[in-house]
């Protein structure tokens, strides 16, 4: 058995490890942090052009080389597992979850409140927007005012998403560009945006991606990155709640049991393999898993429902320089007292799907000069816009992630599945939310003399998190604001696990906003010690 000492070892190597070993290292220099990733380290930016233009080419992943065969789940959305994690491959929006969030039993009935106040997990939006490199506008609804300015001005809207917005705004509703982590000058050593719109795979490094902090890290030797290794188990001391061991293998050589000890030990492996790495470490004393003494382990998995449509209205419309770039309405994240609940973002983006230009018309005939270029201009005079509404829903106790025996993987652990449940009042109210954002679009589509082609429903939820809700009740959650679990007092969960509730937006930031303050309550409870 490899044995491996460490000050503070981190499980996962996505976003919220790279953002709290940084932190951390930051905080406390010379403090010995490992990092443990069952994925392999992706590290070439060199090669990213090619492996775009193969993946334009021929469909191919642009990413080879991003994921386990035998550590597949099922009910999950992204299958990522590298170091970087979900983010190597995320369209980079930005948006901040709004005060409501934190409060939404107090303001409304409904849910539960989070352990902690709006403007303390404010100043860590911030902190976050620094770290990664946000660029947006300052927001039309006064309600969503800001103590810093973002880190860069917001992404200048294409000649389509101008005509989109004026479009949409007919209907009365304010938009205004998507806020981004994405550079719109050249930011933390990585260049500006070029709008070659392939968000998911930049190749040159404008879309923040976890790799370029990992790669920092290692050239300043702030923290040691074991890759290619599985954490199967997490061990107990044998006479107190302190955890003192997590066991792991090594891919390359799955016969090399690894031993990592460590005076804490940092949980950051996503809503779906955290709550599973617990449920695995079950013992006698802890019988239903690791931190899982309030039974709540792998529930209220939570996220949020959409409505799309596809809109079609008066051009000329040039889509294809930036698709990943929306715009965003903020207007419904409010829900007056008096009214029925419902809070929902609106995302609009440019859609080019029947709008591209062709070199052959539809009988094979092909296509030259002016006649081309009249084909496209006749083509472009409707365009269409892709629009979804995110939908705040709130999570039912059995809404929940369980081990599935019947599924293993190589090494003979069960995998984890899946199963989401809205909560009974959200589900008593979905049909009427549904109706309201359905009469948005028929309102949007009258006041633009617009087409709606299709309205859709997820069938899924998307930006999912939890399993793991903080909170101050023991009885009640699985750790507090900071992450630190009610069980052990020296093992923290960080991430998306942690969120009571999935908001009605993408919430990227906010669980990274959350990691920032989780990384500065452990710098102080080492300091002291």
């Amino acid at each position: 058995m490899a044995v491996h000492e460490s000050d503070v070892c981190v499980i996962g190597g996505g976003i919220t490890a790279a953002l709290f070993a940084q932190r951390l290292s930051r905080r406390i220099p010379g403090l010995k942090i490992i990092v443990i990733e069952a994925g392999e380290r992706l590290f070439d930016v060199e090669n990213r052009f090619t492996h775009r233009q193969r993946s334009l080419a021929y469909g191919e992943n642009p990413w080879p080389g991003d994921l386990i065969e035998d550590q597949a789940a099922k009910g999950i959305i992204s299958r990522t597992m590298a170091v970087g994690g979900s983010a190597l491959r995320w369209q980079g929006h930005a948006n901040r979850f709004s005060e409501e969030d934190l409060r939404l039993h107090s303001k409304y009935g409904v849910a539960v409140d989070w352990p902690l106040e709006w403007s303390e997990l404010e100043r860590y939006y911030c902190e976050a927007e620094r770290t990664i490199g946000v660029s947006g506008d300052p927001s039309p609804h006064a309600e969503d005012r800001r103590s810093e300015p973002y880190p860069m001005p917001g992404m200048v809207l294409t000649y389509s998403l101008n005509h989109i917005k004026e479009w949409a705004e007919k209907s009365g509703v304010p938009f205004y560009s998507c806020p981004q982590a994405k550079n719109t000058t050249d930011y933390d050593e990585r260049p500006m945006c070029r709008r070659c719109n392939t968000c998911t795979y930049c190749p040159i490094g404008a879309r923040y991606s976890p790799d370029f902090t990992y790669k920092k890290l290692l050239a300043s030797k702030a923290i040691e990155l074991h890759d290619r290794t599985l954490v199967r188990k997490l061990v107990l001391d044998e006479r107190t709640p302190r955890i003192v061991e997590a066991q792991a293998v090594n891919r390359a050589n799955p016969a090399q049991t690894e031993s990592y000890r460590a005076r804490t030990f940092v949980l950051a492996s996503g809503y779906t393999w955290t709550p599973h790495l617990l449920l695995l470490s079950a013992c006698a004393r802890f019988p239903d898993g690791l931190a899982n003494s309030s039974g709540l382990v792998g529930r209220y998995m939570t996220g949020h429902p959409f409505v799309s449509a596809n809109i079609e209205f008066d051009g000329p419309f040039y889509a294809g320089m930036d698709e990943h770039h929306p715009l965003i309405s903020r207007q419904f994240f409010r829900c007056a007292s008096d009214r029925p609940y419902a809070r929902f973002d609106i995302q609009i983006f440019e859609s080019s799907a029947g709008h591209q230009a062709r070199l052959a018309r539809e009988d094979g005939e092909l296509m030259f000069g002016d006649a081309l270029l009249e084909d496209w201009r006749t083509r472009a005079s409707r365009a269409a816009a892709r629009v979804r509404m995110y939908i705040d829903s709130h999570p039912d106790r059995d809404s929940r992630l369980t081990l599935d025996t019947g599924s293993r993987n190589k090494l003979g652990d069960p995998l984890p599945v899946i199963e989401h449940k809205l909560d009974g009042a959200t589900e008593r109210r979905y049909p009427a939310i549904r109706r309201q954002i359905v009469d948005l679009y028929e309102r949007m589509a009258r006041a633009g003399n617009a087409k709606i082609l299709s309205v859709t429903d997820s069938t899924y939820l998307d930006h999912p998190s939890g399993g793991c809700r903080m909170g101050n009740d023991p009885a009640t959650s699985v750790c507090d604001s900071y992450g630190r679990t009610h069980d052990h007092e020296n093992l923290l969960l960080i991430g998306s696990p942690t969120l009571p509730t999935g908001g009605c937006t993408n919430s990227t930031m906010t669980f990274s906003a959350l990691t920032l303050r989780s990384a500065d309550r452990v710098a102080q409870m080492l300091a002291a010690h």
